[in-house]
């Protein structure tokens, strides 16, 4: 039985709840400390830290800011920002952070990872899992026995069981 499946190439868009919505409206107040009525650059990076759990590269924040800027505005105004993180957070999806956890793993940057990769993350995480266990879970990643656990296995693994969520 192969493990992953076409199944996890389809992404579900998530719904935004009003739980949600109050929750940017509050990060969205937090974060326009002068109370200009509008976020800029460093707001708005803020913002998603605070919602996402992650500083945004310079990139992110450049097309996150040409998207959302009015043309005669300094900054994003609430209602863009509103719009702007009901798409990111119905976009942040499973396959995102699969690689953010790969990337973890990924000490080295070499694209792949080896066991010694496995033991160092699973020592930080949990220091009194066995050996034996950590051996077990990078074999179950490893597919082709190759010593190596590229992406694509990674998040086979990490999606296994998922195909429905």
């Amino acid at each position: 039985m192969e493990m992953c499946s076409l199944t996890h190439f389809v992404r579900k868009q998530r719904e935004i709840t009003d739980i949600d919505k109050k929750k940017f409206e509050t990060v969205y107040e937090l974060c326009d400390t002068d109370k200009k009525g509008y976020l800029n650059r460093e707001d708005l990076k803020m913002a998603v830290v605070m919602l996402f759990g992650y500083k945004p590269s310079k990139s992110e924040t450049n097309m996150l800011m040409d998207q959302a800027q009015a043309k005669d505005s300094p900054g994003v105004c609430i209602e863009m920002f509103m719009c702007l993180m009901g798409k990111k957070l119905s976009s942040d999806d499973h396959y995102q952070k699969t690689r953010q956890i790969f990337n973890t793993f990924d000490v080295n940057c070499r694209g792949f990872l080896k066991l010694e990769d496995f033991r160092t993350a699973f020592s930080r995480v949990a220091p009194r899992l066995p050996e034996r266990t950590v051996l077990e879970a990078f074999r179950l990643a490893d597919q082709d026995s190759d010593g190596h656990v590229s992406f694509r296995d990674f998040e086979c693994v990490i999606s296994y069981g998922q195909a429905n969520s």
